[in-house]
């Protein structure tokens, strides 16, 4: 048969594997080759070129490409988890991922008899997966029975997963083995374990760091270096999860099936409701002046600004909000990227030296008149009267780069309080398969583009990995200056946003770049029961996404 694989119009056998077709046609790449790509369907390595039509156009993604990186790191979870399972056998009473921080993702392994871990059970561990990587033992895919799948795990002891598959619809399940070990997996695996050499353990906060790639240098391990304010916000949210009953997407599943969708609602907004509050009583009793809010795109930035000012009143402040945006310069003065396209997002773009003088005469207890910045025409504009902030007032100030100290370097730390918010999300699909803090987001911003700008959810899925490259550029770096960090994600939001996202996803055609993803979101989305909207309240930031807010959030 003949397939065009990076351009070339070349023969192969039926039976050769993608694997083997990378060896010979994959030039120049400067990465791992992990997956092909078959027009827009992703394929896994070991798939045979009898699987793909005649004449299909094949490429090939390594590790630096995203699909490529989260299929590096499938690999080196069930390598990891099969190497605990090797190391302690029986003794483990449950290894679990709770989520992704810096360049790694964080485990907890808790044994039946209590025992904690130290620094020669990671180096056992690290070592397990070393002779894996040198064997280069092949990660066997097979379908099963879901029901037959279901009762493998529940004699394992990995009663999430059982549970979760009680809500497939199909009858049969793709399950991974590697060697005695088996396990299910949200997405694409690498060939063998012998693609999975670059990585790193760490103990770290009682749990295990395993370290991958950087996405930015796939070919070196990733730092070590642990955020440790999202840390503890990431470890509060689980902990607050598992407290009420809903650590997983199986228990939430649950939970909708009992009729307790709305109490979850309810449970979700006032434990935001109160973190807002207590941020509130907190810039109060400080004597903070003004609050710089930064925070990634479909974070919920605007909605929160809003609630923080309400809770800001209920302690006694008048809150007075503040968009970085007014701040833009004269459009023919906005710096250009590598393109030669007008760079929005630098930090040059906006007017510092003006937002720091107005911001040092209103503290002074000054009057100023501050910018409304013209977008049709590309200019601030002054025409607001004069204004100036008493004792009891407060601005809450958001835009992106809020957390950057370049942005307000003439306010003193006494007088500004940074707030970094993000939507970390607080279930996990299983034990073993996270849910990404990106895949809330990008569905986040999905619905509401639809919504507001009329925009098809290709689009969107176009100009993500663009938004990406932003945050890690412009506000990732800022992130543990803050204050406090706030977790804007509700535990219910994916079941609610389902129900608009689905019907966007599948409107984008097979034959489009965005379809890959288009069908990743779809798959993920599959895990949940829908839930409507019907009890989210008003205030609620969801409501910034799909619509029906107290807000003036569009």
């Amino acid at each position: 048969m003949e397939l065009v694989i990076c351009g070339r119009r070349v023969s192969v056998r039926e039976n050769e594997t993608f694997r083997q077709i990378a060896d010979k046609y994959a030039e120049g790449e400067t990465s791992s080759v992990i997956l092909a790509k078959a027009g827009q369907r992703l394929i896994e390595l070991n798939k045979t070129c009898g699987d793909v039509p005649e004449g299909s156009n094949v490429s090939f993604i390594t590790t630096a490409d995203p699909d490529g990186h989260r299929t590096y790191e499938r690999g080196a979870t069930m390598m990891f988890l099969r190497a605990v399972t090797h190391v302690w056998g029986k003794a483990v009473l449950s290894a679990k991922l709770e989520y992704s921080i810096g360049d790694g993702l964080f485990f907890t392994v808790r044994f039946k008899d209590g025992s904690a871990l130290d620094e020669q059970d990671v180096g056992l561990v690290k070592a397990t997966m070393e002779r894996y990587a040198a064997s280069d033992e092949k990660f066997q895919k097979s379908k099963m029975r879901t029901d037959d799948v279901a009762e493998v795990f529940r004699r394992h002891g990995m009663l999430d997963k059982e549970r979760l598959l009680h809500f497939r619809r199909s009858s049969v399940t793709n399950v991974y083995r590697l060697g005695n070990y088996i396990d299910y997996y949200y997405g694409y695996m690498p060939p063998s374990t012998g693609y999975i050499r670059v990585f790193d353990l760490e103990l770290y906060d009682g749990g295990i760091l395993l370290i991958l790639p950087n996405k930015a240098d796939p070919e070196k391990p990733g730092s070590k270096n642990v955020p440790a304010k999202l840390f503890a916000t990431m470890r509060g949210t689980n902990v607050w999860g598992e407290g009420i009953g809903v650590p997983t997407v199986a228990a939430l599943n649950d939970a909708i099936t009992r009729g307790e969708g709305q109490k979850i609602i309810l449970e979700s907004e006032a434990h935001q409701e109160h973190a807002i509050g207590e941020i509130a009583s907190r810039i109060r009793n400080e004597g903070r002046r003004i609050v710089m809010i930064a925070g990634p795109s479909s974070s919920g930035k605007t909605s929160f600004s809003h609630r923080l000012s309400v809770q800001l009143a209920n302690v006694g402040l008048k809150a007075h909000p503040v968009a970085l945006d007014n701040y833009y310069v004269e459009r023919t003065k906005t710096p250009l990227d590598e393109n030669g396209e007008y760079d929005f997002e630098c930090l040059e773009a906006l007017d510092i030296d003006l937002f720091n003088d107005q911001m040092t005469k209103l503290l002074k207890g000054d009057s100023v008149v501050m910018p409304t910045f013209n977008f049709k025409k590309g200019i601030p504009e002054f025409v607001g009267g004069d204004f100036s902030i008493g004792k009891d007032d407060v601005l809450v100030i958001e835009g992106i780069h809020g957390l950057n100290e370049k942005m307000s370097y003439a306010v003193g730390a006494d007088e500004k309080f940074k707030i970094y918010i993000s939507a970390v999300t607080a279930l996990n699909i299983d034990e073993h398969n996270r849910i990404p803090t990106t895949d809330n987001r990008e569905i986040r911003r999905m619905v509401r583009d639809a919504r507001t700008r009329g925009f098809s959810a290709t689009e969107t899925i176009s100009r993500w990995q663009s938004v990406r490259r932003g945050e890690e550029k412009h506000i990732f770096p800022h992130q543990e200056s803050a204050d406090v960090m706030f977790n804007s994600a509700a535990l219910y939001e994916l079941a609610v946003l389902k129900v608009y996202a689905e019907p966007l996803l599948f409107a984008i055609p097979h034959d489009a770049p965005e379809y890959p993803e288009a069908k990743r979101l779809l798959k993920f989305l599959e895990y949940f029961l829908g839930l409507s909207s019907e009890d989210v309240p008003r205030n609620s930031l969801i409501r910034e996404f799909i619509g029906g807010s107290i807000f003036p959030v569009g």
